[in-house]
């Protein structure tokens, strides 16, 4: 394993989580924690673990990416100011 490319990914994590936790807009929330299961994605590969990878690219950035916006997409404001 490439310890600099593991360090990268590691911290490129962190900074999706924190993002997604300090966004205010829902759907930009939803698109950052699809990054960071893409992200997650690439660690497991990284150090290894390809059916814990493949399993986090289907489900993680995958699915439930796509089930988070399209719940976003549907629902409406209550107020219009």
């Amino acid at each position: 394993m490439i310890w600099q490319l593991d360090l990268l990914i590691l911290s490129l994590v962190v900074i999706c989580a924190v993002v997604t936790i300090q966004l205010k807009d829902l759907l930009g929330a939803s698109v950052v924690f699809g990054i960071y299961s893409f992200l997650m994605c690439l660690l497991w590969a990284e150090m290894g673990a390809v059916d814990v990878a493949f399993t986090e690219a289907t489900v993680g950035a995958g699915v439930s990416t796509i089930f988070f916006i399209a719940a976003i997409l549907r629902t409406t404001r209550r107020s219009k100011d």
